[in-house]
């Protein structure tokens, strides 16, 4: 490719990016317009007809690419093994044609190889790497990642959806709300569908396959009673499918491994038991990573949100160390009480002055109860799902997480909401089980030793996080 190219090698818009849609506005008006008001003799009905048979092409487009990235995701008929990364998600928006990227000189015109074959630029392996690829099966990986959508528009966050939102950390967009008749569209579909699939495959220093697995649910069906059997019988034929394709482990994400919905994933187990899969929801590591988060020094905290089995270990551990745990709401208070020891209840007390300037928070946390935290206070999640940032003069970390190691290969998409090439606990928590050969499930009540798992990610190269915090009110 020439490095300095020369006159009418781009398009004249080239510049203006992804605005260069808006070109098209002054003929869509005035096409509306022409239809909308002028008489029936008058109207010039094809001008406006380009408009929608755009629109289809651009639809028609995107549903070969995500089927081409679902097909790769699941190892069906890949050509090229080597995983990709984010720096060419920035460089490249066009579909990753293998021998025109690998074999220079060959195979340049990708959508009219009929001018290769004329000029004698057409490879000698296109044949047979097209058998080739034909032939090959589906690839077994040894972790699975078990998530599911968020919100309607979480779909185009995907890999299979579009890259270049995929490969940014997941925001809501307003020109996405132009797309609502696809979306409703996706939304039905899925609907139909009803079962889990592939969207992304990785792979970890050699040694290990791994794959997500989405279920086509939004987390406000998580919240609807009439949901949870089917959500359920979701999980349970995706961790039975994992376990009949001799997958190690099943790691449940978001709300996939909630108390409610199936007892941190317990119910899977207790109801199959010769299970040789195991079912992981990564409670320890969460844990770990909530109390190696805390800015060394601290000797207080405050502790709010939802309580969860993560949240009783964060309490008790920190009672054990002798930092003092404070709550908001007296009920809370009573049920922390309950699952300390003697020795460690003196360090937890009910709190309404609310001068903590560490806060740890988790589903349920309100704006009100927000608005109340000292200015500078750092903000640190144990939930799956971040809470919604009310204040500005206010520090707020990531959910619990971790930096990945640059020997995980094909990371090319954020997870949700996490910046680049950084992991939910959860999800390294499957990765750590299947490296260690851990035997036992992670699941139900049950939680591994939350120093044993810290030091096993340390060991195979996952990073904590940090955040720039602002200036800390005193004590």
């Amino acid at each position: 490719m020439a490095s300095r190219p020369g006159i009418l090698t781009d398009w004249p818009w080239k510049p203006l990016g992804s605005f260069k849609y808006v070109i098209l506005a002054p003929w869509v008006v005035h096409s509306t317009y022409s239809v909308l008001v002028k008489d029936k003799n008058e109207r010039d009905i094809s001008t406006f007809l380009i408009f929608p048979f755009l629109l289809w092409r651009m639809l028609h487009n995107q549903i070969w690419i995500s089927f081409s990235r679902y097909r790769t995701a699941k190892g069906n008929n890949r050509i090229v093994d080597k995983g990709i990364e984010f720096d060419q998600v920035d460089r490249e928006r066009d579909w990753f044609h293998s021998l025109h990227h690998t074999q220079f000189r060959t195979n340049y015109s990708l959508f009219m190889p009929f001018y290769d074959l004329i000029y004698g630029t057409m490879d000698k392996a296109s044949d047979e790497l097209h058998e080739t690829s034909l032939k090959r099966k589906e690839e077994t990986p040894n972790v699975v990642h078990l998530t599911h959508f968020t919100t309607p528009e979480s779909i185009y966050h995907l890999r299979i959806g579009f890259a270049y939102l995929a490969a940014k950390p997941y925001t809501s967009k307003w020109y996405l709300w132009l797309m609502w008749p696809v979306t409703a569209w996706s939304m039905l579909l899925t609907w139909v569908y009803g079962r889990t699939f592939i969207v992304e495959r990785n792979r970890f220093d050699d040694k290990l396959n791994l794959q997500t697995w989405a279920l086509p649910k939004y987390s406000v069906q998580y919240f609807l009673e009439w949901q949870k059997v089917a959500i359920n019988k979701m999980i349970e034929e995706a961790i039975l499918d994992a376990d009949k394709k001799g997958i190690k482990v099943v790691s449940l994400g978001l709300m996939n491994q909630g108390e409610e919905l199936n007892m941190y994933g317990g119910l899977y187990v207790s109801k199959h038991p010769k299970l040789n899969v195991k079912v992981v929801d990564g409670s320890s590591l969460v844990v770990a990573v909530v109390l190696n988060t805390i800015p060394k020094g601290t000797t207080q905290v405050l502790l709010r949100g939802k309580l969860t089995k993560v949240a009783y270990a964060i309490a008790f551990t920190l009672c054990q160390q002798g930092i003092q745990v404070a709550t908001m709401h007296e009920d809370d208070y009573v049920n922390l009480k309950k699952s300390l020891t003697n020795s460690s209840d003196e360090n937890l007390v009910k709190e309404k002055n609310c001068t903590q300037t560490v806060w740890l928070v988790g589903d349920g946390f309100t704006e009100e109860e927000q608005m109340k935290a000292p200015k500078g206070t750092l903000f640190i999640p144990y939930s799956q799902f971040p809470p919604k940032k009310h204040r500005k003069d206010c520090s707020y970390h990531y959910t619990p997480s971790m930096l990945t190691p640059t020997s995980i290969e094909n990371v090319h998409s954020c997870e949700d909401w996490l910046p680049r090439r950084v992991m939910s606990a959860c999800r390294i928590a499957g990765i750590l089980h299947s490296l260690e050969g851990w035997s036992e499930h992670e699941c139900g009540y049950k939680m591994n030793n939350v120093d044993k798992v810290w030091h096993s990610a340390l060991q195979h190269g996952f990073q904590p996080l940090t955040v720039p915090l602002k200036k800390l009110a005193h004590y």
